[in-house]
């Protein structure tokens, strides 16, 4: 006797997983807010990061942290020192250091502009946040200056009575209507 034909009904499609949003660049794997509060930031650079594989796999976790970092130029090559990237959960013996120099991967045209620009009396190089691009680790560099007090206060004074400008047209539109 014949068997019956078997009939195949085709699988559902499967949803694809949400991609992490550092890992696809859509947000930053970390941020040095304090940057912009204790500097001048003058101007900005985009810097490739000479990493191991279980510090790129930390920063995807979010353990990077760029408080106390800074960039150096020397002898034609530039530097990111006191860059801490925590170690990665799933490491073995051969996870990094935490807190080691990275070499920061730049042509040779944006090292000669930025060793100018840095030995400048007063002047910096501060990395202000560190994110995907197709799958590579950037760090966005800029050349700061330091601020003093009293340009602190001030910033901030400014800050303040933009914030208050703005409530006060919100208020005077909310009035109007």
């Amino acid at each position: 006797m014949p068997r019956p034909p078997t009939i195949l009904t085709p699988n559902p499609p499967k949803k694809p997983k949400p991609r992490d949003p550092v890992a696809s660049g859509e947000r930053d794997a970390a941020v040095n807010r304090l940057a912009g509060h204790n500097y001048f930031l003058l101007d900005k650079f985009e810097a490739g990061l000479a990493l191991r594989g279980t510090e790129v796999k930390s920063i995807r976790e979010g353990k990077a942290n760029l408080r106390d970092a800074y960039g150096l130029v020397k002898d034609g090559e530039a530097f990111l020192l006191n860059l801490h990237i925590g170690p990665y959960s799933h490491g073995s013996y051969t996870n990094h250091d935490a807190v080691r120099t990275r070499k920061l991967l730049l042509h040779g045209e944006e090292i000669r502009k930025l060793l100018g620009k840095v030995q400048q009396k007063g002047l910096t190089l501060i990395p202000t946040r560190l994110y995907f691009r197709k799958g590579r680790v950037k760090c966005e560099l800029a050349v700061a200056k330091g601020k003093q007090t009293w340009d602190k206060r001030e910033t901030e004074k400014r800050r303040e009575d933009d914030r208050s400008a703005r409530a006060a047209i919100a208020a005077s539109k909310r009035r109007n209507t």
